[in-house]
């Protein structure tokens, strides 16, 4: 066979062959892995996700997962950690904008509601999973609770003083407590009723927090 029909045939071959797989960077990995994580422990929770799955979702070896997370429990620290400060970022923004007290209000409610809506997983990892029996993550829990009513408290420091709430007083973080709660049931009540536009749930639970039950004047 002469050199250049050699050539013609290997080069056939080749065309005919898959190309290589790209191997993701460690960045795009950790990414993937952290997406899959978040998905299959808002989904199953923290006992029911296993590393194996996670990794499977993740398109990745589970001894890769190991040079990034050497532990289920740091694998589920690192994502809720990385989700309250997505919601807060979403959230914080639409606080601190401008307009009057109850605008910024209606669009905190909406912020937290769209949150809701694009990153459901999100949600329900912070607020509906805590199945852990594990004496570490109830302590980051509870951390990140604390320090989202914290946030949030500083963020409406302006506005409690306007209505005559001292900000500093333990009562101002009880109220964030109950608005922070309000929101999250009337987002899993959304869950449940889908067919709610958003703008129709914002209008009333808006109204709720600002004139309570009063009627509209």
């Amino acid at each position: 066979m002469s050199v250049r029909v050699a050539r013609i045939e290997e080069g056939v071959k080749a065309m005919g062959e898959k190309p290589p797989r790209t191997r993701m960077r460690a960045p795009a990995r950790r990414a993937a892995i952290t997406a899959a994580a978040l998905r299959v422990f808002a989904g199953k929770g923290y006992n029911g996700a296993s590393l194996g799955e996670i990794a499977a979702e993740a398109g990745v070896a589970r001894t890769v997962m190991y040079d990034h997370f050497p532990s289920k429990r740091v694998l589920l620290l690192a994502v809720m950690q990385e989700q309250n400060a997505a919601l807060m970022r979403h959230v914080g923004a639409r606080i601190t904008s401008s307009g009057s007290a109850d605008e910024r209000m209606r669009s905190t409610v909406d912020a937290y509601f769209s949150f809701a809506e694009t990153g459901s997983a999100g949600r329900r990892l912070l607020f509906d999973q805590a199945d852990e029996d594990d004496p570490e993550i109830r302590t980051v829990r509870e951390g990140i609770r604390r320090s989202r009513a914290h946030v949030v408290t500083v963020l409406l420091v302006d506005d409690m003083r306007t209505v005559g709430v001292d900000p500093h007083e333990p009562i101002a973080e009880a109220m964030v407590e109950l608005i922070i709660a309000g929101l999250d049931g009337a987002a899993q009540w959304w869950e449940r009723n889908p067919d709610m536009p958003r703008s129709r749930l914002v209008e009333g639970v808006t109204r709720l927090l600002w004139q309570g039950l009063r009627r509209p004047a």
